[in-house]
């Protein structure tokens, strides 16, 4: 079965931050999954009262930023059979709010509301972490109130370094 396609490609700039922190890896790992619930799609399901906004509402009652992780990876002990010797973690975030709101304007935003953050140990110590800025993605469908919900996210991402102990990155600037 062959299907009709119509192809459209659209280049889109990427902002990657990279923060270096005197953190210890353990420490900012307990500070951020503490700081953001794990919740998966099944547990959100099972929570959602027929009032999406009472649900999302109850979301940043126990996350303030508005964030919960729906997934966690630790790459490190597969990775270490492959001579890595840094410890890793990455995780997936989302504001169920306004990846709501953008979904409903585009339903394509899903992929980029849905953010990758990593941590890393390396020689030195502290811990890297690495994200991508959301609004640098969001800009690219070229609609003001999806332009609007990068920024958003961006506030709310800047709310939740700061709420883990480390400083509003200038990239995330109210």
């Amino acid at each position: 079965m062959s299907y009709d396609v119509e192809e459209t490609i659209s280049e889109h700039r990427a902002l990657r931050l990279r923060l270096a922190t005197n953190a210890h890896f353990d420490s900012l790992v307990a500070a951020f999954e503490t700081t953001v619930p794990a919740l998966s799609d099944e547990e959100a399901l099972t929570q959602l009262t027929p009032d999406w906004a009472a649900f999302t509402r109850g979301l940043e009652w126990e996350s303030p930023s508005g964030f919960v992780r729906t997934a966690t990876w630790r790459p490190s002990e597969l990775l270490q059979h492959a001579g890595s010797r840094s410890r890793s973690v990455v995780w997936t975030i989302v504001h169920h709010a306004i990846a709501a709101r953008l979904h409903r304007i585009e339903p394509a935003t899903i992929r980029d509301t849905h953010l990758r953050l990593e941590a890393h140990t390396t020689a030195q110590p502290g811990t890297v972490l690495t994200l991508d800025v959301p609004s640098a993605q969001l800009r690219s469908f070229g609609t003001n109130k999806i332009t609007q919900g990068g920024a958003e996210l961006d506030r709310a991402l800047g709310d939740l370094l700061e709420d883990i102990g480390l400083p509003r990155p200038s990239a995330l600037r109210r």
